[in-house]
């Protein structure tokens, strides 16, 4: 078993994606999958020469091999092959295990023929628990010893395009190390990320990251040893993967949990462990509850049980009444950027609704371009009357809050200012109240059910990243018009969408032509209640005649048909109610002064407590019946912390006799 630098990265992003990596599965292809790996190539080359450039010819060297790294001379090596074979899966090197003693030998040594077969047993168990691990480093540093006796440093080194790095690039880093470590002998503590426009470089200490290695490696090894591959499930990654494609279809056959992406892997598992494992049986739980007061003025949780119901019924679910009120000139905003170097290219800007819209779109070249086209949307803005900024998502938010600390000064105005601030996020408005029947909230999906339609299906987010680099590259017209193309149809679906909102919210009932077709509001909804008394419906008949027999035995304590007497007269008898006496009299014991135990005058009342005593009244020509109630209660000391029921009646009767009634009537008849 041979785990390489590329299934360590892959089961980094997804187990699916290793092992069908592993199994040579064809794939689709993903164009952006596709552009990262050329990116990662071209980057490597590039810093290649850059740092050969910068090392003497003597002290560098390329592709050497990985046998002689000890005795090594040169300073600077590119491309090298390290392996490090039979690695355990605890990530410790495998101990021989000693002979077996046998008794009455203490003091002998093991035969030879002991001694091979131990290690031939040895062999044979770390095969089944080893693996090999191999990695191709991008470049590799040598230090020389500072003394004799003493054995030289290596820092691996890795090349990564971005600028901003992930935890995932630095656990790519320490599984260089880790497999460099494992082949010289030597420990490994640190390492170096080389990355970015700007050439930076971040020193590692990748031997803090070791026991997460080995983890992962533990993982990787138990996976590619099972003969069924890992549960599928649908992350973040899929939109970069080339095998995108065949895991949604697999999805989509098992009706998985993970189609639905707001739901995060805990909420999942605990899903899965009460036995709901698809979206339409995820469907079947929600259950429409009223809210109570307090929470009433809170946002209302999102309820993914709700989402799936949306789903199966393919009807759009409401949770009170979403309010979206313009008062103003709607002003459709969308942003193209490299999240990656944290630049805005494209402003895309609609104003009004409708046929009579007008589109911007404002472009920059370059990263100086950036505070021009900013102007320009400020002036625009400025032209227009009342205007209201409309956006989907947190990504206009983040630009607008950067743009205004980047260029504060272009801010004149501070009904700017107030236009910025109060913008409208259509998708806080959706979160939580408009449960379209979509697997996800995305922009094309909730637009897509509302039928309108992008002129390139293919058209995504990530895409616009390839078309802004082929077009950095070599200027293609074609990717401009694509990524222009793309912003105004998104801005667009804004206004789509902000239409389709402002229906919601109207009281009035929905036009016949309009396009979100039947409204379920889930105030509305019957509200089921499963554990209560109620007529059973049974798919069979007999199940039926079975269900009644159970009342036979109720009808034989209450019907006395074919009944004998003695049998009636014990069901009387143990029907017999037993009467409640109502009390003659009520008396309340007085609080304590004191703890009778500490003599502590900080007493507090505990629990109310009662006791119903029966005594005996006697009179001048007879007697009778008197019931009193003595209402006391338990009291707690704060200073001791004593707990007793103290009060001047409880002490003094003791049992529900009283003191006549056991005294006075035993004189009297004695």
């Amino acid at each position: 078993m041979k785990i390489t630098d590329h299934l360590f990265e892959d089961f980094l992003k997804c187990p699916t994606k290793c092992w069908v990596r592993v199994i040579n599965e064809a794939h689709a292809g993903n164009i952006y999958a596709e552009w990262v790996t050329t990116q990662n190539e071209s980057y490597r080359v590039a810093e290649t020469k850059r740092l050969l450039a910068q090392t003497p010819p003597a002290d560098s060297e390329i592709s050497p091999p990985a046998d002689n790294l000890k005795v090594a001379k040169w300073r600077l090596a590119m491309d090298i092959v390290v392996t490090a074979p039979d690695l355990p899966l605890g990530g410790r090197r495998h101990e021989v295990r000693s002979s077996v003693v046998q008794p009455g030998t203490l003091n002998s040594q093991p035969s030879d023929e002991t001694r091979v077969a131990s290690a031939a047993k040895d062999k044979a168990d770390a095969t089944a628990t080893a693996f090999t691990a191999e990695t191709c480093l991008d470049a590799a540093e040598r230090v020389p010893a500072e003394s004799r006796g003493k054995a030289a440093q290596f820092i691996p080194i890795r090349f990564i395009f971005t600028n901003k790095l992930a935890k995932d690039d630095r656990l790519l880093l320490a599984f260089d190390a880790f497999v460099l470590s494992a082949a010289l002998g030597r420990e490994i503590a640190l390492g170096k990320i080389v990355h970015g426009d700007y050439h930076a470089t971040l020193k590692v200490r990748v031997s803090t990251l070791f026991g997460e290695v080995q983890k992962r490696l533990a993982k990787i090894a138990t996976l590619l040893s099972s003969p069924t591959p890992p549960d599928l499930v649908l992350n973040r990654h899929c939109s970069e993967c080339e095998f995108q494609a065949h895991c949604r279809q697999q999805a989509l056959e098992k009706d998985d949990l993970s189609l639905l992406a707001g739901m995060n892997e805990k909420e999942r598992k605990k899903l899965c462990s009460k036995g709901i494992f698809t979206v339409t049986q995820l469907s079947y739980t929600f259950r429409p509850r009223r809210r109570p007061k307090r929470l009433r003025d809170k946002k209302e949780k999102y309820h993914h049980s709700l989402k799936a119901l949306a789903i199966r019924e393919k009807k759009i679910h409401i949770v009170g009444t979403p309010q979206l009120k313009i008062e103003g000139t709607p002003v459709y905003l969308d942003v193209e950027g490299l999240p990656d170097r944290e630049f805005y290219y494209l402003i895309g800007v609609r104003i009004g609704n409708g046929e009579s819209a007008v589109q911007h779109s404002l472009w920059a070249d370059t990263v100086e371009d950036e505070e021009e086209i900013w102007r320009e949307f400020l002036d625009i803005l400025q032209a227009v009357e009342k205007p209201v900024l409309v956006h989907y998502g947190s990504y206009e938010t983040v630009f607008l809050r950067r743009m205004c600390e980047r260029y504060q000064e272009s801010l004149s105005s501070p009904a700017a200012t107030a236009e910025i601030e109060a913008a409208v996020n259509l998708l806080s408005v959706v979160f939580a109240q408009v449960y379209f029947p979509c697997l996800s909230n995305s922009l094309k999906e909730v637009a897509g059910y509302l039928g309108f339609r992008w002129s390139d299906p293919t058209a995504t987010g990530i895409r616009t990243i390839v078309w802004r680099q082929e077009w950095e590259t070599g200027r293609a017209p074609a990717a401009r018009r694509a990524l222009i193309i793309y912003n105004a149809e998104d801005c667009e679906a804004l206004d789509v969408l902000t239409n389709a909102l402002v229906e919601l919210g109207q009281e009035s009932p929905l036009a016949a032509d309009s396009v979100l077709g039947e409204i379920v509001n889930t105030a509305k909804l019957r509200r089921e209640h499963p554990h209560g008394f109620k007529r059973n419906k049974f798919a069979f008949p007999e199940l039926g005649t079975i269900n009644d027999a159970a009342y036979w035995d109720y009808q034989r304590e209450r019907v006395y048909v074919k009944s004998n007497k003695g049998r009636n007269h014990a069901v009387k008898r143990s029907t017999r109610s037993t009467k409640a006496f109502c009390p003659d009299r009520t008396v309340e014991c007085d609080r304590p002064r004191s703890c009778p135990k500490c003599n502590s005058t900080s007493v507090v009342k505990h629990a109310k407590c009662s006791k119903t005593v029966f005594d005996l009244k006697f009179m001048r020509h007879g007697l009778k019946r008197q019931i009193t109630c003595y209402l006391f209660s338990r009291y707690l000391c704060q200073n001791c912390g004593a707990v007793a029921y103290f009060g001047r009646g409880h002490f003094l009767i003791s049992g529900n006799r009283g003191h006549s009634f056991r005294f006075g009537a035993a004189t009297c008849f004695g």
